[in-house]
């Protein structure tokens, strides 16, 4: 009897311990201020919200060869035909970005749908990774394609991703070239120096982290993958062509302006490259960072309103041509 009685206050106050620890902590989830209360009631808000559809949907089969076309499908993922080349930039099609836990992923939820689900792309030339982390490289994103498209990425990011079974992965380092050969011609990509960091969560190895110059055809359009303010861009600038387009990233930099530009600095290192049209990405897709989802890009249109004709698009799903 005595052992019994023992066992039931045991239980009991084990019972009330665990209601007192569980009340502290959603009294913290609910009021704390701290960055993780706040990941932990986005997180939880996010569990029964469905992303809105695209504001507008792309119609890459109807895109003319003799151009230059981009679509922004969401966050840093972008469809681009140059001239009859097909490239898609950091692959994020998954409703969650983050820890991938065997049954789901542990994460930031979109806030809007890809602008192409993976049946209405075009045939892919070329995957082209910016760095490792996971909002850019995407392993159950890159699972969904053919093994035998290739890939160009950082430096010491291979390794990621040749476990899902692609035989044609390319590492560029800063100032690397590689030159791709695809039934319609030549595409020259150059790894460029930018402002991040690389490593993946958690406890990863140091990662390298690109942009890219595209060529082709005679013309040249810049991926800025991710990137703070840095005057390297200046190194980019030629006297004798301009480029066509330059894809800048603009979003996350509350507080993490250490490794992301403000829309102002994004627009600041395309004029210092030299770009004619600028395409605000990295946006308005997950949340990330403390600013208001729809503030990057108010700030880059007041930033950009005296030029206004170098917007190349706002919205995801947009499509902008250059002859």
């Amino acid at each position: 009897m005595a052992v019994n009685s023992t066992r039931r206050k045991f239980l009991k106050v084990s019972g009330a311990a665990a209601g007192v620890f569980a009340a502290a902590g959603a009294a913290w989830m609910g009021l704390s201020q701290s960055r993780l209360a706040r990941l932990a009631r986005q997180l939880a808000g996010d569990t029964l919200r469905a992303p809105a559809p695209p504001p507008v949907v792309p119609t890459p089969e109807r895109w003319d060869d003799q151009r230059i076309t981009f679509a922004w499908l969401g966050h840093a993922t972008l469809l681009i035909n140059f001239y009859g080349v097909h490239i898609l930039t950091d692959p994020v099609f998954s409703p969650r970005v983050g820890f991938n836990l065997g049954l789901g992923t542990l994460g930031p939820k979109r806030y809007y749908a890809p602008a192409l689900q993976l049946t209405r792309l075009p045939p892919i030339d070329l995957l082209l990774l910016s760095h490792a982390h996971m909002d850019h490289l995407d392993l159950p994103s890159l699972a969904k394609f053919k093994r035998t498209h290739p890939i160009v990425t950082a430096r010491e990011t291979a390794d990621l991703v040749r476990p899902l079974g692609f035989a044609r992965v390319t590492e560029l380092g800063w100032g690397d070239a590689s030159t791709l050969q695809t039934p319609r011609g030549e595409l020259r990509i150059e790894a460029f120096e930018v402002k991040h960091w690389g490593e993946r969560w958690p406890g990863d190895k140091p990662r390298g982290y690109n942009g890219y110059v595209l060529r082709r055809e005679g013309r040249a359009m810049i991926f800025g993958g991710d990137t703070a303010l840095t005057p390297l861009f200046r190194n980019l600038r030629s006297p004798h062509a301009t480029y066509a387009a330059a894809l800048m990233p603009i979003g996350a930099y509350d507080p993490w302006i250490r490794n992301h530009c403000t829309p102002e600095e994004a627009l600041q290192m395309a004029d210092m490259a030299g770009a004619e049209l600028v395409a605000p990405m990295h946006h308005s897709t997950f949340k990330l960072s403390d600013e208001p989802m729809n503030e990057p890009l108010e700030r880059f249109q007041k930033a950009i309103a005296q030029e206004r004709d170098r917007l190349a698009l706002t919205q995801i799903g947009e499509t902008a041509t250059i002859i």
